[in-house]
């Protein structure tokens, strides 16, 4: 297996902001030290290339985030203050989810160690995401030759917004986003299938809705999945107002590579959002899908 990282997913930000940017480093650090991921299983990611970004969003808003010349109003969106650094990580996160889906159609099954930036747009990003790896991984595999059909499983907290608004109402891509009801991004656009869950969902209603949903995906006959394995559906999560236990979140994850590897289809893996205080509690839930990722795919 191949997993990619980069020392540069880490970026400093303001005192008491609210994204955890020290899990990319403690998660590294985690998959080592429970022996889940090998030293040699790890590569370095290698930064996009513009004339990939712009297989998803518009040459306007690349270069405006490239050059800093980004409006004020698009980065508040967005939520972080634009730096060199921040720029270097999006490059990094983005050419990591492209490198680990190439890496999956060879061997079934790889990951990043970052990405899943689902709310960024054609033209604007939001929701801490800045360029949308999963629609420039989709665009340039099919622009290629490589595949002909993907599919998205987003199991993040957070309704996927920028993956429809950039790949949606295509016949060869089928988008399935399981989500909070009452919850961020307030401007949602429809996917291929969206399930709304009320606050409060637990374990048995989260993990019957997905058993319901998910063997549509396969029965679209996908090239690739690219699965959004965000951990915020955590009880303890911050920002995400579902109940999910820790063992919850490995039977939902078990669940989709099962599926998966039952229909023979390579699974490309980001870990979306995670917003749990401590933050090792959102590590271990992050770390633990990558075990469950071992376990099925070995």
């Amino acid at each position: 297996m191949k997993f990619y990282f980069s020392d540069r997913y880490n970026v400093p930000l303001p005192a008491n902001h609210t994204f955890p940017m020290q899990k990319y480093f403690l998660l590294r650090k985690m998959l080592l030290e429970r022996k889940i991921v090998s030293e040699s299983e790890l590569i370095e990611s290698s930064p996009v290339r513009a004339d990939d970004l712009v297989l998803a969003h518009s040459a306007d808003y690349v270069q405006s985030i490239l050059l800093g010349t980004v409006s004020a109003d698009v980065m508040r969106r967005i939520g972080f203050p634009w730096s060199e650094d921040l720029v270097v990580r999006a490059l990094a996160a983005a050419g990591g989810t492209m490198s680990a889906a190439q890496s999956a159609l060879e061997d079934g099954f790889s990951g990043n160690l970052a990405g899943g930036t689902h709310h960024a747009h054609r033209a604007e990003g939001e929701g801490y995401c800045i360029f949308n790896d999963f629609a420039i991984a989709i665009r340039h595999l099919i622009q290629n030759g490589k595949i002909e059909r993907a599919a998205i499983v987003d199991l993040d907290v957070h309704q996927g917004n920028g993956n429809a608004s950039i790949l949606g109402g295509r016949d060869d891509i089928y988008i399935l986003s399981i989500q909070g009801e009452r919850n961020f991004p307030f401007r949602r656009v429809d996917s291929t299938v969206d399930v709304d869950l009320p606050d409060g969902t637990s374990d048995f209603l989260y993990l019957e809705t997905l058993s319901k949903f998910l063997p549509a995906v396969f029965e679209f006959k996908p090239d690739i999945v690219f699965y959004q394995a965000g951990v915020d559906p955590l009880k303890e999560d911050r920002l995400g107002r579902l109940a999910l236990s820790l063992e919850g979140l490995i039977q939902r994850d078990r669940m989709v590579f099962e599926q998966a590897k039952s229909a023979g289809v390579p699974v490309c893996l980001a870990i979306g959002g995670g917003y749990a205080l401590p933050v090792e509690l959102t590590v271990t839930a992050h770390a633990n899908t990558f075990a469950a990722a071992r376990s099925v795919f070995g």
